[in-house]
């Protein structure tokens, strides 16, 4: 096996399934090729191949990377408009008639630290790392 178990645990855990797909289809290709190879030329075009797949092994990680971070974001945002509307549903709940003047930037920044989103991203990055 010329790709190896740890190769095909990563491609087992891409996030799409055309990516796993096309991986497969890529990694198979040399066993169609190499049989009609002349001798001579078989070590260029196993060089070829393996270039091709780490290439493209190499692209998916990326993206993939490129997808979690764009997840990790949204998660960390709904996080922290989930807590902005806690905070301002209990606001309105126990409102006076004596308005305090509260600074509403320093408020936001505040939940946003608050909201927890480095707890929850922290175990749950874990999940949809590649393997």
């Amino acid at each position: 096996d010329l790709v190896g178990e740890a190769h095909t645990k990563t491609i087992s855990s891409l996030f799409m399934e055309s990516w796993r797909t096309e991986m497969e289809e890529e990694i198979n290709r040399i066993n169609q090729v190499l049989p009609d190879t002349q001798t001579r030329d078989k070590t260029d075009e196993i060089q070829q191949w393996v270039d091709a797949v780490l290439d493209k092994m190499d692209h998916y990680k990326a993206e993939h990377h490129r997808y979690v971070k764009e997840g990790v974001t949204l998660l960390e945002l709904a996080l922290w408009k989930a807590k902005l509307d806690e905070k301002d549903e209990s606001a309105a709940a126990g409102r006076t008639k004596k308005k305090a003047k509260i600074d509403a930037e320093s408020v936001r920044k505040e939940r946003r630290v608050t909201c927890g989103a480095d707890t929850v991203i922290k175990n749950v990055l874990p999940f949809l790392q590649l393997e």
